[in-house]
């Protein structure tokens, strides 16, 4: 069995519009079996139109992607993201049905939380994501919606700009007092 390629090297060829399959973070789309099909054009999210408000084309999507990360010096699991269907924007990630996990970062490898969203941008320089749709934060005992939205991972933050509704699922004693 041959060694799955090292995450950096996957990133790369992922941005520059390659997807390594199988033991890799995609598997792009499968080729037209028929000469005489159709071709249809892909509809892109609104993630990827403001991404590109240019409107060039993007490549070939992958699809079922997942992106493990990990802590530098440990390599603990750090955070895990997933998604439908990826295509690279630049050097960004534009997203459809993101799943973000974030761990703990140590051996126990605990999940702290879960970020959902139907169509985002992940920034991976800078560990970010972001989207103008709907998003889901799960953690414990609380849970959180709204809409126009940025995850910071480095600083474990999450910003809402609009449509924003906290759920605390815990008793909340003397909280008028």
């Amino acid at each position: 069995m041959r060694s799955p390629a090292p995450l950096c090297f996957r990133l790369l060829l992922f941005a520059c519009g390659l997807a390594v399959g199988g033991t890799g973070i995609a598997q792009t789309a499968p080729a037209a079996k028929s000469a005489t099909a159709a071709p249809v054009a892909p509809v892109a999210p609104a993630a990827i139109r403001a991404a590109d408000p240019a409107g060039e084309r993007v490549s070939t999507p992958a699809f079922n992607w997942v992106l493990p990360l990990f802590t530098d010096k440990e390599g603990f699991r750090s955070m895990t993201l997933r998604g439908s269907e990826v295509r690279p924007v630049g050097r960004d990630i534009a997203v459809t049905d993101l799943s973000i996990t974030t761990f703990s970062g140590d051996a126990a490898a605990r999940v702290d939380s879960i970020l959902l969203s139907p169509a985002a941008i992940f920034y991976p320089k800078e560990n970010r994501a972001g989207g103008e749709k709907s998003v889901r934060f799960i953690r414990g005992d609380i849970e959180i919606n709204g809409s126009d939205w940025t995850y910071d991972h480095a600083a474990k933050k999450l910003s809402l700009r609009r449509a924003v509704r906290v759920t605390f699922q815990a008793q909340l004693n003397d909280i008028l007092k």
